[in-house]
């Protein structure tokens, strides 16, 4: 789906026509209906004449070589690097949103970096990444441009990460996913109350992204849930979740409960203590999920992995750091031969836990 940039907007295909003139957006449930000249709640997707375009094509807020852990995926490429960029704008309006100085984005002379898909491609392979992600704001917004930036990094011989919500409407999605190698979706909670006060959004189409990813794709899928005391962090949510994850998409797909802390428009509720992402870990692999992990604490067996053959560690981790490998190159435990879930392809990277910022040449 090559497009050409024409200072930063270029045409898109998820729209259609309405009987009273104006044009609806359908990349998103949201399903913005714009007059001329106006933006979508995103920001990013506009009505220029007869069209909806992205105004943000080949534009970015900044890129970061990460661990690939950060993401988070634990099963995706172990200890390798990722070539990390995101443009502006959202499709969501989290109140705690934790990239909200990207994410919330109504500048777009903020967006300093520019750069041709084939440019970060070559950028990130010069880098020694194995991978792309886009993140910090979701990619379903600057879809056109992440596509194109993932075919490029295909041809480089490189993957294409999905840092999202999910919230997308059918269509797109099997568009957007077709070029993505693996995704981490962030659910933010496991009710529709949660995704309406706190996300201006609603729960199922989350859920329905998700069944599709595991059940009509091979994107490697893992889940992300950050945990915000007083909100989504009892117990009967947790057990809820952590059930559907287990009977509507299986036992393998990891899960990631994360620690909020205070940000955005939610200043008034505390950090998450490790207290309670340890108790919801516990939850879930009582309800049968296989691979659970803590994050933004410190917690080097709440963040390791063990093989569900036998229980052996397999990778051991300390926040970003990878410490005892015990996995054959295609993922296998080295103890009792069961196969780990994921994607393993040699010996583990070594990246660690640095962070690399970039500054891009070429352009677009």
């Amino acid at each position: 789906m090559t497009v050409q940039v024409e200072p930063s907007a270029a045409p898109t295909r998820f729209w259609h026509a309405l009987p009273d003139g104006r044009i609806q957006c359908d990349v998103c449930p949201r399903e913005c209906r714009l007059h001329e000249g106006q933006r979508g709640l995103c920001f990013v997707r506009a009505r220029q004449g007869d069209s909806i375009v992205l105004t943000t094509y080949g534009r970015s807020s900044g890129f970061c070589v990460d661990p690939i852990e950060k993401k988070p995926l634990d099963h995706f490429l172990p200890g390798s690097a990722v070539l990390s960029f995101g443009t502006a704008g959202c499709n969501l309006a989290c109140r705690f949103c934790q990239n909200w100085d990207i994410s919330k984005s109504r500048e777009i002379d903020t967006l300093a970096d520019a750069a041709s898909p084939a440019t970060i491609a070559a950028t990130a392979r010069r880098l020694g990444c194995r991978s792309v992600a886009f993140t910090y704001n979701d990619p379903v917004v600057f879809l056109e441009y992440a596509a194109d930036v993932a075919d490029a990094c295909h041809e480089a011989g490189l993957r294409a990460v999905a840092v999202t919500a999910g919230y997308i409407n059918p269509e797109p999605r099997v568009e957007f996913y077709r070029h993505i190698d693996a995704a981490n979706v962030d659910l933010k909670g496991f009710t529709n109350g949660f995704y309406e006060e706190l996300c201006a959004g609603r729960l199922a189409p989350v859920l329905d992204t998700l069944r599709y990813l595991r059940q009509e794709t091979k994107v490697w899928l893992e889940i992300a849930t950050l945990l915000i005391p007083g909100r989504n962090d009892s117990d009967e949510e947790i057990d809820a979740e952590t059930r559907w994850i287990a009977e509507a998409l299986g036992p393998d797909v990891p899960l990631h409960f994360t620690a909020f802390h205070p940000d955005y428009r939610l200043l008034d509720v505390p950090p998450t203590p490790g207290a309670t992402l340890r108790r919801a870990r516990r939850i879930a692999l009582a309800n049968g999920l296989r691979y659970v992990y803590t994050g933004n604490v410190s917690d080097r067996d709440g963040q390791s992995t063990r093989c569900h053959g036998c229980g052996a560690l397999v990778i051991e981790r300390d926040w970003y750091d990878l410490g005892a490998y015990r996995l054959t190159d295609d993922g296998h435990c080295r103890a009792c031969g069961t196969r780990i879930p994921g994607v393993f392809e040699g010996p583990p990277g070594d990246w660690g836990r640095r962070r690399l910022p970039v500054r891009l040449a070429g352009g677009t």
